[in-house]
């Protein structure tokens, strides 16, 4: 079942809002000498964090919570909103630290502060909510309790996080429930388990991914398949080490960008007895593969004629996420990108960024994701290059995504600092949005470009480069010398030398976070041609494992993925195993089957049996394979 949800955002953002007030006032009610923080809407709800004080709560209190708001509603008909000033603000919640932090913050950046007032309930508010919240305000569940720190900032308070969703109608909220607890069913982190997919372990590292041998063989078909589409489609394949010296990333900019979410430098000193400065080396794990792909291209000079070069790459990259984000196979310290990079020339920039728009439709369409939706994000606040090479940029990807059919919004303002990108969600059978693929400018690794002075404050900030150079003139020597960016050219028709356009693109995102996506979305039931085991080979008892044996060599013969039960369990307890891991295709032979050199098929998802010859089944599942159908279901 898919499950759909349509309505224009900003209506459903008052809605969950306002109910986030709602939560406030009920909360307020319940535990005397609570404080709240701050309630926004998010994606599917709201939250609300409040300082508990002397009250612990948790999961267990949320019924008695929404109970009181549906006691609250009925005498909720309207907000009412008050301009006020800073220093009225401030008698109203001088028992509020947050609200009095906040709407400091507010006035120092010259916003109106406006108060709401549904009721006997005050709130400090920046407006967005519904007209008539007893009537609108209906459909709404508590869903949990977590910690989160105040401004999400580790130094400070940890708060008490009450989720919630709101929905329109019943029938949304029942459709939205319901997702969610099929999610659970196809939660990546359980199926992983119980499938024998995949494991994380202390010992190995927080974050660190183990693929066990039947997660091994899907992600092999995976990638070559990738490595095939990608020969085809005229990219050079490479390899890059896993470490690289912190020049590199000085040079590239990204050290001083991204520090905080890399694993910190290695220092060496070897070779005992040597001096110390000629054989000491820095170097980093890598957490990105574009500066290596550009050594590549620049390992010689480049003529207009090689262009567009394409330098693809399936390369393991390393960054450290905190803990608590981490999250199975989809927020990890160690992954594998499907990492690409074109340089080109300016007028080649819209036929290559459609290539692959193309090549993504193809790549999910395989895998079954019918659904998706393009974003545009554009020039931020803080940016590099100028504003004619990003409007060319912007223009350019909007002129791809035109012509390759794709409806696409605009998110202003979210390009990152290098150049503007097209990023593409797709949706999974049970109608969740997931961010896989984007196809990325980038202004600031081509370009050859001096160091400024605020970039030497920016890398002095750090303690590695205090550490390393002891004064700032040090460090300001090191950067200058060095350079920022790289020098990425061609030599044009005329002879003259002109500056590439680079083109950062992925298509899976990473290895891990889409197998995490894909477990999920099949709900652990792989289509045949990617499914780890086939064929499930059942003998009735031990007088039948001789032919059952036999069977099975001549389905791996044909390259068909099998796995025998040999085991002294009834036909049922087998039968029961074999569709608990989810195997397309289970073959049964006893007496009858021996007499007629046949197999009973029972597949995946049917109750019923089909008796076909070996040779018969195997030319079914061959034609599977080859044409990536699937007659069984993939459903949890």
């Amino acid at each position: 079942m898919v499950f759909v949800f349509y309505i224009p955002m900003s209506n459903l953002d008052n809605l969950r809002h306002s109910c986030a007030h709602l939560l406030a006032k009920a909360v307020l009610e319940l535990y005397p000498g609570a404080h709240n923080a701050i309630g926004p809407s998010i994606e599917n709800g709201f939250y609300q964090d409040f300082d508990m004080g002397r009250h612990v709560i948790s999961d267990a209190d949320l019924p008695k919570i929404e109970a009181k708001m549906r006691e609250i509603l009925p005498k909720w008909t309207h907000f009412e909103f008050n301009e006020v000033t800073p220093e009225e603000a401030k008698k109203l919640f001088k028992h509020n630290p947050y609200k009095i932090e906040l709407l400091e913050e507010f006035a120092g950046e010259g916003k109106k502060l406006l108060t709401n007032d549904p009721g006997d309930f005050l709130d400090l508010c920046k407006m967005g909510h519904v007209e008539n919240p007893s009537k609108e305000m209906q459909h709404f569940k508590l869903q949990s309790i977590a910690g989160a720190y105040w401004r999400g900032s580790e130094k400070n308070k940890m708060l008490t996080r009450i989720y919630g969703t709101c929905w329109p109608s019943q029938k949304e909220l029942s459709n939205y429930l319901n997702m969610l607890e099929e999610a659970k069913k196809r939660d990546h982190r359980k199926l992983g388990q119980d499938l024998d997919l995949f494991s994380t372990n202390p010992l190995t590292g927080q974050g660190l991914i183990l693929w066990h041998p039947k997660l091994a063989i899907v992600r092999n078909i995976v990638e070559d398949y990738w490595r095939k589409e990608h020969y085809k489609r005229g990219y050079q394949l490479v390899f890059t080490p896993h470490i690289a010296s912190m020049d590199m990333f000085v040079k590239s900019r990204h050290l001083s960008k991204y520090i905080n979410s890399m694993f910190p430098v290695m220092l060496h000193e070897f070779i005992e007895g040597e001096s110390a400065p000629d054989y000491q080396t820095e170097e980093l794990l890598k957490p990105m593969n574009c500066p290596n792909h550009i050594q590549i291209y620049n390992h010689h000079p480049r003529s207009y004629r090689e262009l567009p070069m394409r330098i693809g790459e399936l390369g393991t990259v390393y960054r450290y996420e905190r803990a608590g984000v981490l999250h199975g196979m989809t927020r990890v310290r160690g992954f594998t990108q499907d990492d690409s990079h074109i340089f080109c020339a300016p007028e080649q920039v819209i036929g290559e960024v459609c290539e692959v728009l193309k090549l993504m439709k193809d790549v999910y369409a395989l895998f079954g994701f019918s659904s998706y939706q393009v974003y545009i994000s554009t020039r931020p606040e803080k940016y590099l290059g100028t504003i004619e090479m990003w409007n060319f940029a912007e223009e350019s990807l909007k002129k791809a995504a035109v012509a390759e059919g794709f409806d696409y919004k605009i998110d202003e303002g979210e390009g990152v600092f290098y150049g503007p990108k097209i990023d593409l969600k797709v949706k999974d059978s049970i109608g969740r949005e997931w961010q896989l693929g984007t196809v990325q400018f980038d202004f600031n690794q081509p370009a050859n470009a001096e160091t400024t002075e605020d970039e030497i404050d920016d890398f002095w900030k750090l303690k590695t480069f205090k550490h390393k150079f002891k004064t700032r003139e040090n460090l300001s020597v090191y950067l200058k010398k060095l350079g920022r960016g790289f020098n990425v050219t061609y030599i044009d028709k005329d002879g003259k030398e002109k500056q590439c356009v680079m083109v950062h693109r992925v298509v899976f995102g990473s290895m891990e976070r889409f197998f995490g996506i894909l477990i999920e979305h099949y709900g652990g039931a792989f289509p045949v041609w990617l499914a780890p085991v086939q064929v499930a080979v059942l003998p009735i008892s031990e007088k039948h494992l001789e032919y059952a044996q036999s069977v099975m060599e001549s389905l791996k013969l044909a390259n068909i993925r099998c796995e025998l039960d040999s085991r002294a369990e009834s036909l049922g307890a087998k039968i029961r195993d074999a569709e608990m891991q989810k195997v397309p295709y289970i073959l049964v032979m006893g007496d009858k089957e021996i007499e007629s050199g046949s197999v009973a098929v029972r597949t995946r998802g049917k109750k019923a049996s089909e008796t076909m010859t070996v040779e018969q089944f195997s030319n079914q599942i061959k034609n599977e394979v080859i044409n990536r159908t699937n007659t069984t279901t993939t459903t949890a």
